[in-house]
């Protein structure tokens, strides 16, 4: 007998269910918690009202399943490559998120170009993406599919090389009854493209745009779901990109892929100190510093600038772009009460360099120095990295991969270290700038 497929509301958050949606669930007193959800209704006659005893599983010793060596399916970008831990996995599913705008579809568009996939298109029509090729003067021989019902896209995707699908907001089943971009739509067609992956043997990429509050629209309900999340990271008004792995369940989630944004298409980025340190100069300047930042496993040098000023308000300004803006009142008052800095009547504002984001403790040390040189108005010495976390008892910590750090700074030139053990406590920094 045939199973007849229909759909309830669920809510999400005690799994009250009911056949309609509603928009405070009765039974938790949640708002908009119900998300329509795809169920096949029992027969009538099935079990005939009775308990149905289950039959005992069988497990399966580990010993006994023969071990497998993962192929990968290399990609255009050895930035790629790297945070996917090596390339694509086939028959896996992807999760590419990000916000509008970030060069989402710049990248697919240069994988599937490069790997003669296919490229579905939700958002755009064929003629844009033709368009966004020829700019990008990437080879046009690939196959694009206008098409946002998933048991269609899946039923296309035999015998290719890697699918992107751009967006899952748009995609839809008539399993459901909602509109596309709703939460019961975007899981429910991203398990049909979960099973066509694994039948096929086809790797996957989905796009995921964020939403304001920073995650993947739906809300975040895919994340379980995919194999691997890929965030794409970065600022309108710079150029550089990061890429990390949120999730990958073929490899490390600690790797870091930096591009910068060009008039033809993003590039990748092999030397990233050099990006961040771009506009630094041999010039001395008083308030300026460079760390060495841990970018997943790979250690960066960026430059912080600082600016102290005497304030015109009743309440010194503390403002902090590109760093935790509560750390940076620690760090002020650290350098008060340890530093002999008096800062009660000083404006503070501290930038990172290039529109980065720290926020680890590494950088406690070369923001204090940042502040003391522009206080002092002296700059340090040329060619100097100050790495270090700093307590509330003014005393300078160590900090992991001090080595890497350390290491990549000297290779890009800076030979002077500014890091414990070498400095105790923050007054020893201070004294290097009287």
């Amino acid at each position: 007998m045939a199973k007849k497929s229909n759909s309830i509301y669920i809510c999400q958050n005690c799994s009250y269910q009911s056949s309609k949606w509603i928009g405070q669930c009765p039974d938790c007193g949640q708002w908009n918690s119900f998300v329509e959800t795809a169920v096949t209704a029992t027969p009538k006659g099935f079990g005939g009202g009775k308990q149905i005893e289950a039959s005992a599983a069988h497990p399966i010793s580990l010993k006994q399943i023969a071990s497998q060596k993962l192929s990968r399916v290399a990609t255009p970008y050895k930035e790629l490559d790297r945070v996917l831990g090596g390339g694509l996995v086939p028959g896996s599913l992807t999760l590419l998120a990000g916000e509008p705008g970030i060069g989402k579809s710049s990248l697919l568009t240069t994988v599937v170009s490069k790997l003669a996939g296919l490229y579905v298109l939700g958002e755009e029509s064929p003629q844009q993406v033709k368009l966004r090729v020829e700019r990008m003067g990437l080879p046009d021989d690939f196959q694009v599919l206008a098409e946002t019902n998933a048991e269609t896209i899946a039923a296309t995707i035999q015998s290719q090389s890697v699918v992107a699908v751009d967006s899952i907001q748009t995609a839809w089943t008539s399993k459901l009854m909602g509109v596309a971009g709703s939460v019961g739509q975007i899981r429910e067609s991203a398990q049909i493209l979960l099973q066509a992956a694994k039948a096929t043997n086809v790797p996957i990429i989905l796009v995921g745009h964020v939403t304001k509050e920073g995650s993947v629209a739906g809300p975040k309900v895919l994340e379980h779901l995919v194999d691997t999340v890929l965030q794409f990271e970065g600022e309108a008004l710079h150029e550089y990109r990061l890429l990390r792995a949120v999730k990958n369940r073929f490899g490390p989630t600690d790797e870091v892929g930096v591009f910068a944004m060009q008039d033809r298409g993003l590039i990748e980025v092999k030397n990233p100190s050099d990006l961040f340190l771009q506009d630094q100069g041999s010039i001395l300047r008083p308030g300026s510093v460079v760390m060495a930042t841990m970018q997943g496993l790979r250690p960066v040098l960026v430059e912080i600038q600082a600016l102290v000023n005497p304030t015109q308000l009743a309440i010194p300004r503390r403002i902090g772009t590109g760093v935790d803006v509560k750390r940076l009142q620690i760090i002020c008052a650290i350098l008060e009460r340890h530093g002999g800095l008096k800062l009660g009547d000083k404006d503070v504002f501290v930038n990172v360099a290039g529109g980065l984001n720290l926020k680890e403790p590494a950088a406690d040390l070369a923001i204090c120095m940042a502040i003391v040189s522009s206080y002092k108005n002296k700059p340090l010495v040329d060619k100097t990295v100050a790495i270090g976390e700093v307590g509330l008892l003014g005393e300078i910590r160590k900090v992991s991969f001090l080595d890497k750090r350390i290491k990549e700074a000297k290779t890009q030139g800076f030979n002077h270290i500014l890091s414990a053990p070498s400095l105790k406590h923050i007054k020893e920094a201070v004294k290097l700038l009287i």
